[in-house]
């Protein structure tokens, strides 16, 4: 009994010095162009993912319904635990100066935009690959998503370049 218990204590402290050997990102950058993202530690990429967006993604975003994925400084400020896509983390897209743009042209700027894995009940990787796809969302497949949730912290500051 001892012995197990001394096995389930070293299994226990090494998954825990796992974890915290795991980088955090201090920066998520998007460049919609090349359709990558990356996760930043110290102004070193230490991942790299394939993105799909929105199904209209040049440009910025300007109004709800354009399926543009949004261009500029953001934060990933939450999890939707409700989402229809497999993990979600929020992009507090409108900002500011997007609100004030929008009420400049008389629209609505949208909202609701994430990076998120793929529908739920919808595992089929090979149909979305290399597809834009989202509405103005960032979207990864669903392991991505899950390994991107473990290395990102909410208040995560996120660049979206064209």
């Amino acid at each position: 009994m001892k012995k197990l218990l001394f096995i389930l204590l070293v299994v226990a402290s090494q998954s825990a010095m796992a974890f915290s050997d795991r980088p955090t990102a201090d920066m998520v950058l998007v460049k919609k162009a090349e359709r990558k993202m990356f996760l930043i530690k110290n102004d070193t990429i230490f991942r790299e993912y394939n993105i799909s967006l929105g199904k209209q993604p040049v440009g910025h975003k300007q109004k709800r319904g354009d399926n543009r994925t949004p261009e500029g400084l953001y934060t990933l400020d939450f999890r939707n635990r409700q989402s229809k896509f497999h993990l979600s983390l929020h992009i507090d897209y409108p900002n500011q100066q997007d609100r004030l743009r929008a009420q400049q042209l008389g629209v609505d700027p949208g909202g609701d935009i994430f990076i998120h894995g793929l529908p739920n009940g919808k595992n089929m990787p090979l149909v979305y690959e290399g597809v834009d796809w989202t509405r103005g969302c960032i979207a990864v497949n669903n392991p991505q998503i899950r390994e991107i949730a473990q290395y990102v912290s909410d208040g995560t500051p996120i660049r979206i370049a064209p």
